[in-house]
């Protein structure tokens, strides 16, 4: 899945295909700048706060906020996934990676801290997999979390891509995860329907989560045609891929992707994310949310980021639709 092809590219989630081409980019491209000094605002919502706090009003604890790092980390990741107006293949490296390191085991980092990258089943995002590692390590930030945060971040860079809420605080592992979980561009429908039930997935979420495929190319399902993309217009986040799967156009489609298209329990979504990318987004990100948390035990203690994503907000997301796509028919 292009999660595999991919957060996962292909997150991805869903990544029943390894769907990238190479790219070239400098490690130095990938230094983040030191956090600028923050200026504190004095707002009514602080003051409120304040107030709260001397007369105990609520008695809640003030979510914490955002550290400025990811910010940082956000401008140097948007100038590696936007090119000449569309998603690069940086970026679809990133969606595939939240997938691969979450789907096998648990979204803990492996992929990069136990090396799984170099396996079979990684291949075509080594390079990546070299670019976040120095970025963690120039910011000190936790690996888990910035896979999952270059995931969201690429699919909102991706033009019309939705705004995937993203939480920074997990738990990073250096214990590879299990061989062999991940499935192939030829696994079929059946047989992915069920593994993806073993990991809290059901047909809608895995027909959603396939559609990452849009900003897709694969490279070895079948190396004589590497580098072809799974629809028409791969630099855009659009629900074409759906169409063109259902009727044979795409430029190029995985065996797993047919498949899906022709299951009775992945049929009925094809259709309905074809007639609406609103409806497909939403439950692409209601998925993607799910698939960031795989294996984390400390959902409570997870710091939300979203602010620090590219431009945009739900509500802006919401308002840009058409009509019919509000409505989520």
């Amino acid at each position: 899945m292009y999660i595999r092809n991919v957060l996962i590219s292909g997150l991805a989630a869903a990544s029943t295909a390894q769907a990238y081409s190479n790219y070239t980019i400098r490690e130095e491209d990938w230094t983040v700048p030191a956090p600028a000094p923050v200026q504190e605002k004095r707002t009514l919502a602080k003051i409120f706060g304040i107030f709260d706090g001397i007369f105990g009003g609520g008695g809640k604890e003030p979510a914490q906020e955002c550290p400025a790092v990811w910010t940082q980390i956000s401008s140097t990741l948007t100038q590696q996934f936007l090119g000449d107006g569309q998603c690069t293949d940086a970026a679809r490296a990133a969606i595939r990676s939240s997938f691969h390191d979450c789907f096998n085991g648990a979204c803990d980092g492996s992929l990069i801290l136990a090396n799984e990258c170099s396996n079979n089943e990684n291949r075509g995002m080594e390079r990546l997999c070299g670019n976040l590692a120095n970025v963690a390590s120039q910011t000190k930030v936790g690996v888990a979390d910035l896979i999952q945060f270059a995931a969201a971040h690429a699919v909102k860079t991706c033009p019309g891509g939705p705004t995937i809420p993203v939480k920074v605080g997990r738990k990073d592992s250096s214990e590879a995860n299990a061989l062999g979980v991940l499935p192939s561009g030829h696994a079929n429908a059946k047989d992915l329907v069920g593994l993806f039930a073993q990991k809290g997935f059901s047909p809608y979420d895995l027909a959603a989560l396939i559609g990452a495929h849009t900003a897709a190319k694969q490279r070895f399902t079948d190396p004589s045609k590497a580098g072809s993309a799974l629809d028409s217009t791969v630099g855009t986040w659009d629900n074409k891929y759906y169409s063109e799967t259902m009727r044979g156009r795409a430029p190029f489609t995985l065996p797993s992707d047919k498949s899906l298209a022709q299951n009775p329990l992945t049929a009925g979504p094809f259709i309905a994310f074809a007639a609406s990318k609103g409806m497909w987004d939403s439950a692409f990100v209601s998925a993607m949310v799910k698939m960031s948390m795989l294996g984390v035990e400390n959902k409570g203690d997870l710091i939300d980021c979203t602010s620090a994503l590219p431009g945009g907000s739900k509500k802006r997301d919401v308002r840009s639709r058409n009509l019919f796509d509000r409505l989520k028919w």
